[in-house]
């Protein structure tokens, strides 16, 4: 596995921003490059107005009780993404996939997280308000691991767990660092049962309820 150069997430400059919009109830914590709850608990609606008010580009979640901040996706990470969102648009054309979607996620919808992509019919998110949409209809969801030093824990474990809890009938995973496409499907009793993996150049075959074919050659083009 090769992981790069990881970035920081966010700045000093961003966290005192932040810090000083946070709920008097929350405060917040700096080291070593990373955000923290003093404490390390968050109430939900605690967390859904700090993300309200985070600075420009920066875009928190709530994963597994922890608060994270997203990465910025670099160019090949959005390529993916566009790539992604042609595919199901010619072979879904009711739904679209849509990019950067917040969502309420883990058991009992106690965890907020901004997918990389969620597929669903289309105007499906219309009649919802606020960021952070129920996954209730949503078909698959999707991630591109992203040059950051916790990328392994929250893509590989604890989006895992999450989106299976919020009952999300698959999680697709393009593994930048791996250069594979995991599959996380066959849902029941909360947890993907299968998560095959496949490298860059398969020909993937997504189950129902996505009912999609992948030509995954074009990834190659986006291997760093």
């Amino acid at each position: 596995m090769t992981f790069g150069t990881r970035r920081p997430q966010m700045s000093q400059e961003d966290f005192e921003e932040l810090a000083g919009k946070a709920p008097t109830n929350v405060q917040l914590e700096f080291l070593d490059g990373r955000l923290y709850v003093k404490g390390d608990h968050i109430e939900v609606e605690d967390f859904e107005e700090l993300a309200r008010k985070a600075p420009e580009g920066i875009k928190l979640e709530l994963i597994d009780g922890k608060l994270e901040v997203k990465p910025l996706p670099d160019q090949r990470h959005r390529a993916i993404v566009m790539w992604l969102m042609v595919e199901a648009l010619q072979q879904r054309p009711e739904c679209r996939l849509y990019p950067e979607q917040g969502l309420k996620i883990g058991a009992y919808r106690k965890g907020n997280a901004c997918a990389d992509a969620a597929l669903a019919p289309l105007d499906h998110f219309i009649a919802q308000e606020g960021d952070w949409a129920t996954p209730e209809g949503v078909l698959m969801v999707v991630e591109v691991t992203s040059r950051d030093r916790d990328t392994d824990r929250r893509d590989r474990i604890d989006k895992v767990r999450g989106y299976a809890e919020a009952g999300i009938p698959m999680y697709l995973l393009i593994d930048r660092d791996n250069d594979t496409v995991v599959v996380h499907n066959d849902l029941k009793t909360g947890a993907y049962q299968q998560s095959p993996s496949y490298p860059y150049g398969a020909v993937v075959e997504l189950p129902a309820p996505v009912n999609i074919t992948l030509n995954t050659e074009k990834l190659k083009d986006y291997a760093d």
